[in-house]
């Protein structure tokens, strides 16, 4: 059929969490004075983690999150998948255990038909199958832009439950997933994504993280939190802020996608790099061009950034390689110091 034809990205002005507004931007937005009023609420607007966490008061606590966006590939199956992947991923960020998703589609009806739809909805279903959870129901409205994603609720024990702002000082940082995402996605725009990047980037994003949950349970876990929208660097200053200590991080370490250097010569940089540095770039140390389109790159979909105690280092190496994945420390926390981030 001439839908299957179709390229999503050419419907939106944005791609993936690409198209995130920028962190400078959304502390305008989420300033407010009001305080909590719930007090069996752990972890709310105040402290920007990755999800609402409510205590059930049995021990257990409810996670509750959303997350959608416009198309960053343009086969309406993989966009549902990777739309999934990513809402579901800040479930496993806070260490629970995915319960329950609920659709988010906004449709240009006039440009894209329902059948077209349908087959995001179906690419969505086929990931929440993998993490054991359905889509129970949703909302959709018209919109000039193709939008999906979910709001996920899921569970964790309240001992278990990670959050972003809980590292010490001398925590070894790990991260599941190489990044370049946004480079890639910008390189497929400009039609110059070779078929082989292609298939690493899809499957990147369609890769669940759900190692979260069983980190939950290792006490040598100090902190976690996903990489996406405001790139490594973004995110890290938020776990640097919220515990109040810097990060030193070597970059060589870091995985990167490999062919992201090629792409990034060729032009390939997405916006949200440069929104992403002008929001928190006054925080880092001196950057030549290439780290800052490295590592401010907008994820979609992106890895766990672990934190790590010291002593729990070669545990948590250990149990990771037993797990068939093999994991590199690239930086550390330590006392606050003049910059949030030093980059070596």
């Amino acid at each position: 059929m001439e839908e299957t034809k179709i390229k999503l990205t050419q419907y939106s002005h944005g791609a993936g969490c690409g198209c995130k507004i920028s962190p400078a931007v959304l502390d305008t937005i989420l300033h407010t004075e009001i305080k909590h009023f719930d007090s069996r609420l752990l972890v709310g607007n105040s402290e920007r983690d990755d999800a609402a966490v409510v205590d059930m008061e049995d021990g257990t606590a409810l996670i509750s999150t959303t997350d959608f966006f416009m198309p960053i590939v343009d086969d309406a199956f993989d966009f549902g998948r990777v739309a999934a992947t990513n809402a579901i991923s800040d479930i496993y960020a806070m260490g629970g255990k995915p319960l329950v998703a609920i659709a988010i589609l906004g449709w240009p009806i006039d440009k894209l038909s329902p059948e077209v739809a349908k087959e995001v909805l179906e690419g969505a279903r086929t990931i929440c199958n993998h993490a054991g959870i359905s889509i129970a129901g949703g909302h959709s409205i018209d919109s000039p832009e193709p939008i999906f994603g979910l709001a996920v609720n899921g569970t964790v024990k309240v001992d278990n439950l990670k959050r972003n702002s809980t590292a010490t000082v001398g925590s070894r940082l790990y991260l599941t997933k190489p990044i370049g995402i946004g480079v890639l996605s910008t390189a497929q725009k400009k039609g110059v994504l070779n078929p082989d990047d292609a298939e690493k980037m899809l499957k990147n994003m369609t890769t669940l993280n759900r190692l979260g949950e069983q980190f939950a349970q290792m006490k040598g876990v100090t902190a976690m939190t996903d990489v996406t929208g405001f790139g490594l660097l973004g995110h890290l200053a938020e776990m640097s802020e919220g515990c109040g200590l810097s990060a030193e991080i070597v970059f060589d370490k870091i995985p990167i996608i490999s062919s992201v250097k090629n792409y990034i010569e060729m032009g390939c940089i997405p916006g949200g790099t440069n929104r992403n540095w002008k929001s928190y770039g006054h925080k880092v140390s001196d950057l030549n061009d290439f780290q800052k389109n490295v590592l401010a790159d907008p994820q979609t979909s992106g890895g766990l950034m672990v934190a790590v105690d010291e002593n729990a280092v070669t545990e948590f190496e250990k149990w990771t390689e037993n797990e068939g994945i093999k994991l590199t420390s690239f930086g550390f926390f330590k006392e606050r110091s003049n910059k949030i981030i030093e980059v070596k």
